[in-house]
């Protein structure tokens, strides 16, 4: 399936027309995108795939071959548990496969890379609730507000109707950041200059209930774990979004820098702890991110990846395969 998002019908009433899920026809259509698409995810790997297929170049699988494994592993962000782990399941595949070849060894360890990070692979739901109240937090610098509007690009591509609320008051210019968005994406969006970031989600998912809208986007201010006080407006703003509407939010989104390695996954503990994350947005997979920290959080905190970017565009952010993000990481 290539589109962003699987949609559910309320039990109570059929999906309108223009959000049934594709035809099954329409995926021999979608391939060409989705494969341009997985070219770029290669492309922006590659310094993580050159590290670890030097790895492979040997005559003979030893332990030399596994210590330097382990080391390159590391040194992609998977972490130390991740990489006991990988190469505990690596040995006894190679055992029970009677590999020899050093080279053969580089796809069983696709293999278990692709079933580690398998519990990473859930798809955004949307129309179980009608508005579905998405709030997204983030760090300054991640690509939050960028990553919405991609975001509502899709979702308004796949007929959703959608509201954005400019929930971030503590940056400057992301409230006309955000604007910018839903101009280009022609979407209403709920914005009010000096007002209270609970007090702008209240009123957009009210907003969003009285026009009928499928999906309300909340943005908020980005922030370090370590700001205790704007983390606890961050709260404040989920309690409030639960008075607007006892059901919402309906999915808490973090987005992480994939260029930040461990550090990313010291964010997805703290914002889940405080926020109980539903779903993760990687972005900035182009060029300079090593990648493996998706091993770490799949190993220590497995929060749901449902997007990862590798660029600016808006076609550069697709739902997460972790069969063709373990092949893109050791191409």
């Amino acid at each position: 399936m290539f589109s962003f998002f699987k949609k559910k019908t309320p039990a109570a009433a059929p999906a309108a027309p223009e959000l049934a899920a594709a035809p099954a026809a329409a995926a021999p259509v979608a391939a060409p995108t989705r494969q341009s698409w997985l070219d770029k995810l290669k492309s922006g790997l590659r310094k993580t795939g050159s590290s670890l297929a030097t790895v492979f170049t040997g005559t003979q699988i030893d332990d030399a071959l596994y210590e330097e494994l382990e080391a390159a592993l590391l040194m992609a962000d998977t972490g130390v548990k991740a990489t006991e782990q990988l190469l505990e399941d690596l040995k006894r595949r190679v055992k029970e496969s009677k590999t020899t070849e050093p080279a053969a060894v580089k796809g069983l360890l696709a293999e278990a890379l692709a079933e580690l990070l398998a519990p990473l692979e859930k798809p955004l739901v949307i129309g179980e609730h009608k508005p579905t109240v998405i709030m997204v937090a983030g760090v300054n610098g991640a690509g939050k507000t960028t990553s919405i509007g991609k975001l509502t690009h899709h979702l308004s591509n796949e007929g959703a109707t959608v509201l954005l609320a400019a929930a971030d008051t503590f940056r400057a210019a992301a409230r006309e950041q955000l604007e910018i968005w839903a101009d280009r994406n022609r979407v209403e969006i709920i914005s009010q200059e000096g007002a209270d970031p609970a007090a702008v989600c209240f009123d957009a998912v009210s907003a969003g209930r009285a026009r009928g809208k499928d999906v309300v986007l909340v943005d908020t201010a980005g922030r370090l774990p370590t700001q205790l006080h704007l983390m606890e407006e961050l709260k404040k703003i989920k309690r409030v979004v639960q008075k607007a509407d006892e059901t919402a939010p309906h999915e808490v989104l973090l987005v992480i820098d994939g260029n930040t390695g461990q550090n990313a996954l010291a964010q997805v503990r703290a914002f889940d702890d405080a926020l109980q994350l539903t779903g993760l947005i990687v972005t900035k997979l182009d060029g300079t991110a090593k990648g493996g920290v998706l091993a770490a959080i799949a190993r220590e905190r497995p929060v749901p990846v449902y997007f990862i970017g590798v660029g600016e565009k808006l076609d550069e952010l697709e739902t997460f395969s972790a069969r063709e993000f373990a092949q893109a990481l050791l191409a």
